[in-house]
């Protein structure tokens, strides 16, 4: 499938994941996207392979595939003088330049904006941070265990009060939010400059992306109390009864999500085989329910205790209100509507074998990508630079002065 962004040109000199997952949902969508690496040392998330972060067999390194698949990597000293032309030769025919650099950082190696923007005017410039360009912190690293996860107030509303310890993020899990909207800000910024001329500068931060996925939590402390902004979601005291987790026979968890209550009750009572509860009248309104909903909730983990997570699903499948099965990341690899949709397509991966990808959230035409395999450290090297004019002979004299490999 030629993408939406067929066509297109992305220059990457960023580092882990935030960032360059954001580059890889861009080559979903059909770009050409070059990733700028030390022709030496890399992307460091590449070291996170030797520390166990990959297959047991045909050695995939995961973690690198799911953010950098279907680019090409460009090994390239951008310290040296001679890396740094070659970036900006990169650069002067490039749509977009996006960068996880430090401040200082990109002001040390000249590849801030205005050291692009010299060399190419009409360049839209990306820049994803921790905390964002501005304020006492612009300067400063970030993660999203700790600008997203920890800063950003996600841990704090989701470990429970009396815990012990914080709940912990999973892998990449703000990164990978944060690489979404990031690449929606390119796509926009592309928009605005095929539109308007105009070439733009675009800025994702871990901790705006956080506030906005807690925004609910966040815009509501300041209108009703900044100690309990929002009521506390205790499983045995929820506030309704169908909105909530209940534990099967063989210790699986079912989430209900019925805000309509009153109009799912009774055909809910009737899939869960205790039509007597429709018109008990401790449960037969919303008030009601509300007023004793912990009865109504001792009375629901009743009846999902009798019968496994299988058996219910069978039962309820021909229920209206909406529920879904806890599931591992395990069972979602083989989940039928995963799978019919496209959301994990295969990668061949030449000698490391065919694996499976997660396919970025965005589909176009009803179309499912074509994903190409992440590229090793500075594969491409030599075929983008003869692609941009360079002969043999100035690539051996590159190599020579150390500016790549």
């Amino acid at each position: 499938m030629n993408g939406p962004l067929s066509g297109f040109k992305v220059l990457e000199v960023a580092q882990w994941w935030f960032v360059p997952a954001a580059g890889a949902v861009l080559a979903d969508w059909g770009a050409d996207v070059l990733k700028i690496e030390h022709p030496v040392t890399g992307d460091p998330q590449r070291g996170l392979a030797a520390m166990g972060w990959k297959s047991k067999e045909g050695n995939v390194d995961f973690m690198m595939q799911q953010s950098n698949r279907g680019k090409r990597s460009v090994g390239l000293d951008i310290a040296t003088p001679g890396g740094r032309e070659l970036l900006y030769r990169l650069a002067k025919d490039s749509d977009v330049f996006v960068t996880s650099f430090l401040p200082d950082a990109r002001r040390r190696l000249e590849i801030d904006v205005e050291h692009i923007r010299a060399v190419n005017p009409k360049i839209v410039y990306v820049r994803g941070s921790g905390q964002g360009p501005h304020g006492p912190d612009n300067e400063k690293g970030g993660y999203d265990a700790t600008a997203f996860w920890s800063r950003g107030g996600i841990g704090a509303a989701l470990t429970p009060t009396a815990a012990t310890d914080p709940v912990m993020q999973r892998p990449a899990f703000g990164d990978s939010i944060a690489a979404l909207t990031l690449a929606g800000g390119v796509a926009a910024a592309l928009l605005r400059r095929e539109r308007s001329g105009v070439a733009g500068v675009v800025d994702v931060s871990l901790l705006n992306t956080a506030m906005w996925v807690l925004a609910p939590d966040i815009v509501a402390c300041g209108l009703v109390d900044p100690d309990r902004w929002m009521p506390p979601y205790h499983r045995a005291t929820h506030f309704n009864p169908v909105t909530n987790a209940y534990r099967t026979q063989d210790q699986r968890w079912i989430m209900l999500v019925m805000l309509q209550a009153s109009r799912h009750w009774p055909d809910f009572c009737r899939h869960i085989d205790r039509p007597e509860l429709i018109d008990d009248p401790r449960f037969a309104t919303d008030e009601a329910r509300f007023a004793n909903r912990e009865a109504c909730i001792a009375e629901l983990d009743k009846a999902f205790a009798l019968r496994t997570l299988d058996e219910w699903r069978a039962k309820l499948a021909t229920m209206e209100g909406p529920w879904a099965t806890m599931q591992t990341p395990a069972e979602i690899r083989d989940d039928p509507q995963a799978l019919s949709n496209g959301y994990l397509p295969e990668v061949d991966g030449g000698d490391k074998g065919r694996f499976r990808l997660v396919g970025s959230p965005v589909q176009f035409d009803e179309q499912t990508f074509t994903l190409r395999p992440s590229p090793e450290m500075g594969q491409h090297t030599e075929e983008v630079l003869l692609e941009r004019g360079l002969s043999w002979e100035e690539i051996a004299a590159l190599k020579e002065a150390g500016a790549i490999l």
